[in-house]
């Protein structure tokens, strides 16, 4: 082939590998127009070239190590939550702080965990995201990355071994495309979500920071109004919930890292079908990014969930249905006083159960739906357990995580509620195996049947005799403490 295919004797193959190769170094400043024109003996636009080169260069600018820009993230939620432009009044802020003064001292009389040392807050939907997107980032991560590293792996597969040199740079615009997608979905689902929820603790994990509880006054007047209810009864069950579930993750700090962990260890077991992603590689084209941008939003490219994820999600689910179900019991309590409470929590449950679009959303893109399920059922433990032992030893099970119930709670009440009756009258609980082990450990015994099969050990010896052999072990060479070797199963 010749090298001058073009006027100015330049190929113009080699002239878009140059750009390519300037895109990969990540090169600023403007590109070369004139070596832009060049590709119209290959039949490429060199505007579309241009914008699709500055697009991805901008990606590269604002993504971190793993090739994902949560700053696009960001920028896509505010643009989406900022676009009604709608700010708190000062007749919604005078209104809610009321519903969260009065709401507080409701709360008192319900539950012993205290209250908030940093005053509640009436905040825009903007306001919304930039606190929240933080943990939204933490729980996305793996599933962003899972994306990318399957990206840079499909192509790596696809291309032929004389074109891997070039693929080790296209590997880093599979990962920064895919990344930035990624991100850009994220954006959306956060930025939609700004528009739906009503508090802080609305979606069930803790978003806020610690210690912080808020409301959406935007987004407040559309929740109540298909319920009829009054709207100074609606915003003080509102606060009183928010409240509730604000004082329980201050209190119990243990609570929020128990719950991310929980998320991002499902998360983490996210992998991609490389079958579909495959599929998807062989037509991929950086020009038109849409069709992974569809992929990548109906979950498309997430394979069924394996039977370890199917048992995080039961554990999460179990979780978070503990949580709110505590929430809703002293919510209850606290707000007896108002005619309407118990419609406004159905419809609070109603709303909870379905979820919105944007959960929905959020779902498909890290093949997690946050939902309670067994919601009803923990709410229904924890009335038994305050009618049992009242509110003072009900919430002393958030003091430590072992001390909170699990899904055998759930499941049956009556034996919990039980134990807390024997130990509020002095008495020992019944035994069990864990308690017998853990007794034996701490007295230095054998566990039952271990002695039989430690190797090379006759289980007929005295236990001088086995005595004594430590003892002259200790005498080795070795140079170790004298510590006798522990052949017992850990």
């Amino acid at each position: 082939m010749a090298d001058d295919d073009t006027p100015g004797g330049t190929n113009p193959e080699d002239d878009f590998q140059e750009l390519i190769r300037q895109l990969f170094g990540g090169g600023a400043g403007d590109l070369d127009a004139e070596q832009l024109s060049r590709l119209s003996g290959m039949n490429i636009d060199p505007a579309m070239m241009q914008a699709v080169m500055r697009q991805l260069q901008g990606a590269f600018a604002s993504a971190d190590e793993s090739g994902i820009s949560w700053d696009m993230a960001q920028r896509q939620a505010l643009h989406i939550a900022n676009q009604e432009g709608l700010g708190v009044t000062a007749g919604q802020r005078t209104d809610l702080d009321q519903a969260f003064s009065l709401a507080a001292l409701w709360l008192s009389e319900a539950t012993t965990i205290s209250e908030l040392a940093t005053p509640p807050a009436t905040i825009t939907r903007g306001a919304w995201v930039e606190a929240t997107l933080p943990v939204w980032q933490e729980l996305a991560a793996p599933v962003a990355t899972s994306i990318a590293d399957a990206l840079t792996s499909a192509l790596s597969e696809q291309a032929p071994e004389d074109m891997q040199g070039l693929v080790q740079g296209a590997g880093r615009l599979m990962r920064t495309v895919g990344g930035s997608l990624f991100a850009s979905q994220l954006g959306q689902v956060v930025g939609s979500l700004s528009k739906e929820v009503v508090s802080g603790g609305d979606v069930g994990i803790p978003l806020m920071p610690d210690g912080e509880a808020a409301i959406l006054p935007q987004n407040f007047a559309d929740f109540g109004r298909d319920l009829e209810v009054p709207e100074d009864q609606l915003a003080l069950y509102v606060a009183t919930r928010e409240l509730a579930h604000a004082r329980l993750f201050r209190h119990a700090r243990w609570l929020r890292l128990h719950v991310i962990s929980q998320v991002t260890d499902f998360a983490r077991g996210v992998h991609v079908d490389t079958g579909a992603l495959e599929d998807l590689a062989t037509r991929f084209d950086p020009s038109e990014p849409e069709e992974l941008r569809r992929a990548i939003e109906s979950g498309a490219l997430l394979p069924a969930r394996s039977e370890a994820q199917e048992a995080a999600l039961a554990r999460l689910e179990n979780l978070l249905a503990t949580i709110e179900g505590w929430v809703e019991v002293v919510t209850e309590a606290a707000t007896s006083r108002l005619p309407s409470a118990q419609r406004i929590a159905e419809a609070v449950r109603r709303r909870r159960a379905v979820g919105g679009p944007a959960e929905r959303a959020l779902g498909s893109l890290v093949g997690l739906e946050i939902r309670p399920r067994r919601m009803r059922e923990a709410a229904a433990m924890w009335r038994a357990v305050t009618d049992a032992v009242g509110p003072s030893a009900r919430d002393a099970l958030w003091d430590y995580p072992d001390l909170m119930p699990g899904a055998a709670d759930i499941d049956d009440p009556g034996a919990l509620v039980a134990r807390l009756q024997a130990r509020a009258r002095g008495e020992e609980p019944a035994r069990d195996e864990m308690d017998d082990a853990l007794a034996r450990l701490l007295a230095g015994e054998e566990p039952p049947g271990t002695a039989d099969d430690r190797p090379g050990e006759d289980p007929r010896k005295p236990e001088g005799d086995a005595d004594d052999s430590d003892d002259a072990g200790a005498d080795s060479d070795d140079g170790e403490s004298g510590a006798p070797e522990d052949h017992r199963p850990v």
